[in-house]
């Protein structure tokens, strides 16, 4: 059985293994921009659900095995597995022996809804992208998938999206979980890129991902979101952000989200879904120096975790 979820209350050594899935040549960035060319826990919030996982968008451009063997080795919960950063991501049998050998589960599963990993699954619809994402995260135990809104370009997919995440995640068991995006902002103006819209708030989406890059990248204020979401907040990609046309997608803290505020609010309302570390490290010169920047960023947010639940109020 995949593992229970996380949502609100109310509801090793670097050594690499020689059998190991070695990753492809040619890799999406998933960090860039979208623009073309451009189950319940304890309702005082204890943190104890609280895993800090790390995305495969966090080594990029490095590997998806490259990812487990540094999860493994900084002690982070789990790994939040990105299709198509490279051909292993869209391998469940190559997932679970690197899920196997490093002894990092995987913990939730990002659909391939981004400009850069349209080509996953060539010639595969919209939907069954969708729902070929669910069957990976079931079978490697887990049962969230984050979902990018459709472009508008999209057709009946773009059209019928509100109803369809419904029905697919009903059909499948498995919790999408709608992201915030942002409008891309050129010369000329703000193009509205998605369909419905860039901000899932006031659409009737079960179940949210909370991106605090996206947040800064559209000028709204993470907590804001948070707060007017309540208990449809299932999933949260902890980054954080300057609020440039760019996505940035920087260490949380280090932006003008107020990334400690969030999780104080969170936390302290009975938030128990993973915290996903999906950074941008690109300027990394080194190995040494893209793992130091993921274990800061890994104490930090344990940190803030920590000081959230002595804040979170108890049980009467």
């Amino acid at each position: 059985m995949p593992r229970s979820g996380g949502t609100y209350a109310t509801d090793r050594s670097s050594a690499q293994d020689p059998g190991e899935p070695q990753m492809d040549s040619t890799q999406a960035d998933p960090t860039e921009s979208d623009r073309a060319g451009t189950a319940g826990g304890p309702a005082s919030g204890d943190g104890s659900r609280n895993l800090v996982t790390l995305s495969t968008a966090s080594m990029f451009p490095e590997s998806t095995a490259s990812t487990f063997e540094v999860a493994a080795r900084l002690g982070y919960d789990g790994v939040e597995v990105m299709i198509g950063i490279d051909q292993v991501a869209a391998d469940v049998d190559a997932l679970e022996k690197l899920r196997d050998y490093h002894g990092v589960p995987v913990t939730s599963i990002h659909a391939p809804t981004l400009v850069v990993t349209q080509l996953v699954w060539r010639g595969t619809g919209h939907w069954d992208k969708l729902r070929r994402s669910a069957e990976m995260a079931l079978a490697l135990d887990c049962d969230v998938v984050v979902v990018h809104p459709p472009f508008r370009w999209q057709g009946d997919y773009a059209t019928g999206f509100v109803t369809g995440i419904a029905e697919v995640s009903r059909e499948t068991g498995v919790r999408f979980c709608v992201e915030n995006m942002y409008p891309w902002r050129t010369p000329a103006g703000e193009y509205k890129a998605y369909r419905p819209t860039w901000d899932p708030t006031d659409e009737p989406f079960e179940h949210l991902t909370l991106d605090l890059s996206h947040a800064a990248t559209a000028q709204v204020r993470s907590l804001d979101l948070a707060r007017a979401w309540g208990d449809r907040l299932q999933h949260m990609h902890l980054t954080d952000g300057l609020g440039s046309f760019r996505d940035e997608h920087l260490a949380p803290g280090t932006g003008n989200q107020d990334a400690a505020q969030v999780l104080q609010h969170t936390i302290g309302h009975g938030y128990t879904g993973d915290l996903c570390l999906e950074l941008n490290t690109r300027a990394a010169d080194s190995r040494a120096a893209r793992e130091r920047t993921l274990a800061d960023a890994l104490a930090w947010t344990r940190d803030r975790v920590a000081e959230s639940v002595d804040l979170a109020p108890q049980p009467s």
